[in-house]
This record gives C-alpha cells, structure tokens and sequence, in this order.
C-alpha cells in the first residue's frame, strides 16, 4: 500500500478544511430559484443563473435553509413580498459553504433579503405594464361601459373556496332584492397554474358572451402570499383585450397585481366585488326612480298646465261664442238677402217668359193644327188608294182562307173551302 493514500472519509474532511479556510464567511448571492421544496421543515432549493438575454442557464446549485432559519426566514419573506417562493423567482440570498463526508457540498442559506425580490417584482410589473402600454391595451378593458342592469355574471374562481360562497351568498341576499344569476368557470386561483386556468376560464366565457354581461375574477380565500401568478403578460393580455368588462377582486388593500391595473374595476375581496354589483344595480334603480318621478312630475306639470289653459278656454268660450254667433248671424243675414233678391230676380224672369209664351201659344198652336190637318188629310189619301174596294170595282177579286188572304197556291191542299170576294158578293169554292 502506498503511504499516501487517503480514504474517502479523509479526502472529504481535507475538502471541508480547505472549503472552510478558503470560504470562511457568508456570503450575499443573487440567483433565481428553479425548484424550491420544503421536506420536514427544512427548505430545499435550486439555484439558477441565466444569460442576460436568453434562458441558457449559466451557473446552478443547490442550498438548503435548515428548519431553525427557514422557520423565521420564511414568514418574513412572505409579509413583506405578498408572496411564496416559487420556481421562477429572483431572490438574494445569504449563504455560507458547507461541505459534509458524507452528504456532499452545499449552500447553507443563512437568510433572504425580502426587499430585492420586492425590487425584482416591481421592475418585472413595470415591465409588463409598459408592454401594455406599448401595445396600446393597458386600458382598453376599463373603457369598456358596465351594462346599466349587470345581472349576469361570470365568475372565475376555485370552486371550493369560501370566497366563492361569499359572493353567490351575498348577492343572493342583497337588501334590495336584485335578482342575480352567477355562473361559476372554475380555475385555479393560487400557484403556477393560475395564468393557464384563467385563461382557459376566459376562453369558455369567450364562447357564451352573449349570455353574460361581465366577468368577475375572485380569488377565493387564498393566501396573501400567492399574487404572483396574476403579474403575468399572457394573463394580462388576455383580460386586458376582453370583450366584456372583468372586475377583480382578488387580494388586499395594499396588494395591486398587474390583473388589478388593467382590469375594468379593481375591488379588494369577493364580497367587495358582490358589493360594487349590487351598488351599481342600485345606482341603475335610482337612475330609473330618477327618471320615473321626472317623467311624473312633467306629466304633473303639464297636466296642470292643460287644465289651466281648458279652464281659461272654458271662460272665454261664452265671449268667444258671442262674437261668433253675431258674426255668423251677419253672415245668414246677408246669405238670406241675397236669397231673397236670387229668388225675386228669378222670378221676374220667369213671369216674362210666362208672358211670352201666352203672346206665342195661340200662334205655335194654331200652326200645328194647320201642320196635323195637312198630314191627316195625306194619309186619308193614301188609305183610301190602298182600300181593297176601290180594287174590286176595277174588277180584281180577293181570295181568303181561313179569313187569310191566299197568295201562293201552295198555301192550299185538296179539299180545303176558300172564298173569292168581288165587287158584288162572295163565291165560296172547294179546292180540287
């Protein structure tokens, strides 16, 4: 065996000697988290550095916040950040080497700077909400116009949560009465997985919106801790760009997500939500009342006003009809003269032509007697030139048949009496 050959055990210790010589104090690191687990009350992380403009990692490591650190370093971190630590998050950490024989090297976390993850949150929601502004969608959302009667709401909100019962509970049980028909999207309201479920949520609402008259986002009793999932560009995006106006009512007073900056009305809980609905449904009833009691007191006014001016009418109509009335009594008056001097004039008119027609009578009538004689006188001529006696003197004769005068002797057959009238009597004879 050779002499200097060290076993495991002391090549690691030699490891650890020179690791805490060379690395004796703490150090401040920044990095961003890729994995973060808690096992038994000891927090686990992985430490991530990138390329400035790329996702290439650079640099990684593993640390470790041992259960009597992390139990103080933690509820610090998370009262002053709003948040959790979470994969994807920068933070500056204080560390110290620690190489154990038997467990390896490893960064020991001593504590966590609260204030530069709360640096590194502001800048990257300054950065999205310039993006918005940039593309001209940071306040599209809010200049959309809330329906007068919002009643038909699409909730986006973790089924289970007490938050959720809140809302439906109180909107249900408004003072007012106000009918409200909610319908629930679920989705995922704390973690990673909040900016892809919304977002699936919108969507489906997206497919219904005729049936809906705004959307409320609720985070439903989550923890204060877990806003980060709603400062995220897609999100943001996708609310902002909304056809119907989205109300957020998804942390504190003092928490404002990039959700909150862009959406139509930012409230502060799941019951301040349901409370700005049922206010602006009584605003919309005292707009109506408004209206109904202005269109009351004008019909009112001009009722009064038109029963002013019959009751006005009603007094000057006997004036009026007096003046009417003589005037029209002029009016027949003067019809009735000139009726009167028509009808006189008319019957001048006629009494001379009366007087006419008796000078000219005797005339017309004497004439007409002359006419009628010469015409009767005429036609006694022509009568007698056409009496069959004057015939039977010349010598003609009549035959008759039956009292008919027989001009074709086809009218005649074998045996049938005829009679021959003459100048001087009758000759009856048999046909053979």
């Amino acid at each position: 065996m050779r002499n200097d050959t060290l076993t495991l055990f002391e090549l690691n210790s030699l490891v650890r000697e020179a690791i805490e010589t060379v690395l004796p104090r703490p150090y401040w690191v920044e990095a961003e988290l890729s994995e973060v687990r808690e096992v038994k009350g000891h927090c686990y992380m992985q430490l991530i550095q990138k390329e400035p403009h790329s996702n290439t990692p650079i640099a990684q490591a593993s640390a470790r916040c041992w259960r009597g650190v992390w139990m103080l370093v933690r509820p610090h971190f998370e009262r002053v950040t709003q948040q959790r630590l979470h994969a994807g998050l920068k933070v500056l950490l204080k560390v110290h080497a620690q190489f154990h024989e038997n467990y390896g090297f490893s960064w020991i976390v001593d504590d966590i700077d609260p204030t530069f993850t709360m640096g590194d949150m502001a800048r990257k929601r300054q950065e999205i909400v310039q993006q918005l502004k940039e593309e001209g969608v940071f306040d599209l959302n809010k200049q959309l116009a809330l329906p007068l009667f919002a009643q038909r709401i699409a909730v986006v909100s973790s089924a289970g949560a007490a938050g959720y019962g809140d809302f439906v509970n109180q909107l249900e049980h408004n003072d007012f009465g106000f009918c409200f028909q909610s319908t629930l999207f679920p989705a995922v309201m704390q973690g990673e997985g909040v900016e892809q479920s919304v977002i699936a949520a919108l969507n489906q609402i997206n497919d219904h919106l005729d049936e809906f008259d705004c959307v409320v986002i609720i985070r439903g009793g989550g923890a204060v801790a877990d806003l980060s999932g709603f400062d995220t560009l897609l999100l943001a995006e996708n609310v902002a760009n909304f056809p119907l106006p989205v109300i957020t009512g998804i942390g504190h007073e003092r928490d404002e997500s990039v959700l909150d900056m862009i959406s139509h009305t930012r409230v502060k809980t799941p019951t301040a939500a349901a409370a700005f609905l049922i206010g602006h449904l009584k605003q919309t009833a005292d707009r109506v009342q408004t209206a109904q009691q202005y269109i009351l007191n004008k019909v009112n006014h001009r009722m009064e006003v038109e029963r002013l001016r019959l009751q006005s009418l009603s007094q000057a109509i006997p004036a009026l009809f007096s003046v009417v009335r003589t005037r029209y009594e002029s009016h027949l008056d003067q019809r009735f003269a000139r009726l009167l001097a028509c009808c006189s004039a008319r019957l001048q008119r006629e009494n001379e032509r009366l007087d006419r027609c008796k000078v000219q009578a005797p005339l017309y009538v004497q004439r007409r007697m002359m006419s009628e004689r010469h015409r009767l006188a005429l036609l006694s001529q022509r009568a007698e030139a056409l009496d069959p006696a004057i015939l039977l003197q010349r010598g003609y004769s009549m035959t008759l048949h039956e009292g008919r005068i027989v001009r074709d002797p086809e009218q005649l057959k074998a045996g049938d009496k005829i009679q021959t009238r003459l100048q001087k009597g009758t000759i009856t004879s048999v046909v053979t």
